[in-house]
């Protein structure tokens, strides 16, 4: 195992991928898929009850409850969680003083967001280097991604990670669900000029950070571009890529080839790039993925998924690039990869 020293990383990469030292994925329960008569036998990870336990009514409204919790969070995980905690809640209320469940079960599970925000964000201060949301197979759940796209980007989600917990669940309320104001209002428990502001401040905030993204075609384009460069070793078309201020983000948890900080600026990140890409593509197969309504590269090792790519472009280039390394976090995009193996 050869060692390899890159400038301003945080680590010591090295020229070969130990699977044994990796985290498993966490295998996800998919409560973002439509129900299924099976569900309606046995309930979420539970047996049936044989009697009106409000199952149906849960059910109808699982994904989106699963969509709320998931892009407040950022965690396919945690929104399971929090998803199990409000079917939990809602076996054990008085359903018949409950007018509209599913306005209901959706205030439920936004206020259990706004709370379990506060702890998780206590978790990620010990997360060895940058904490990035996890990505889900937004190509094999078209469910999930019924609503408006933006709000499932990865590199949205990112960005909501700087909001404050009522800033993001009047942002994701508004723009994912288009919920009036007054209902955003009733839910985060304010008034409805303050849930104006909220998701005005929170607009203003990723309109700042983000500039003006290029289409889903176009950052198709530039995905595949800089896959193919990438693994050509070609420097030069490599960086030609780039915007100026581009930025790489790699998620490992300290496990792995992560490295430990950003690393900014066209000439830096496509150095860094080329360090490691030129065993990297060596060793590894790759996969298209539509993860988060954007294309992504599963990186393949020894038939084991361990690694996941995306990028952000505008029309500078590409000016954001996000690295999933802690395999513990491609649960979501690597069950669907299972599945059609298995078929």
């Amino acid at each position: 195992m050869v060692p390899v020293a890159c400038e301003r990383t945080g680590v010591v990469m090295s020229r070969k991928i130990v699977l044994a030292d990796l985290p498993e994925p966490r295998m996800p329960r998919r409560l973002w898929k439509p129900a299924t008569h099976a569900d309606h036998d046995r309930g979420p990870d539970r047996a049936g009850r044989g009697v009106d336990d409000g199952l149906a009514t849960f059910l109808t409204v699982r994904p989106r409850l699963f969509g709320i919790a998931y892009r407040m969070l950022g965690s396919v995980a945690d929104a399971e969680d929090l998803v199990q905690e409000v079917w939990l809640r809602w076996q054990h209320y008085e359903r018949d003083r409950v007018r509209e469940p599913a306005a209901f079960l959706a205030t439920t599970t936004t206020r259990m967001a706004i709370n379990e925000l506060q702890s998780a964000r206590a978790r990620r201060e010990s997360y060895i280097g940058p904490w990035l949301p996890e990505p889900i197979d937004t190509g094999q759940n078209p469910e999930l991604a019924a609503e408006n796209d933006e709000t499932l980007q990865l590199a949205v989600l990112f960005l909501l990670e700087r909001l404050t917990p009522a800033e993001r669940a009047a942002y994701v309320l508004r723009e994912a669900f288009d919920a009036p104001y007054s209902e955003i209002a009733e839910t985060i428990d304010t008034t409805e000029p303050n849930a104006r502001q909220l998701v005005s401040r929170a607009r203003r905030h990723l309109a700042e950070q983000r500039g003006t993204q290029v289409s889903a075609s176009e950052q198709r384009r530039f995905m595949t571009a800089f896959l193919d460069a990438a693994r050509s070793g070609d420097l030069e078309r490599l960086e030609s890529l780039l915007a100026d201020d581009v930025v790489t983000w790699a998620d490992g948890d300290g496990k792995g080839n992560a490295a430990r900080i950003p690393v900014a600026g066209r000439e830096r990140v496509a150095k860094f790039l080329m360090a490691f890409g030129a065993w990297l593509w060596e060793l590894v197969d790759v996969r298209f993925v539509e993860a988060n309504n954007r294309l992504g590269c599963l990186l393949i090792y020894q038939g084991v998924p361990f690694a996941m790519v995306t990028v952000t472009a505008t029309v500078h280039g590409i000016d954001r690039m996000y690295w999933m390394m802690n395999p513990a976090k491609l649960g979501g995009v690597v069950y669907t990869f299972r599945d059609a193996d298995d078929a």
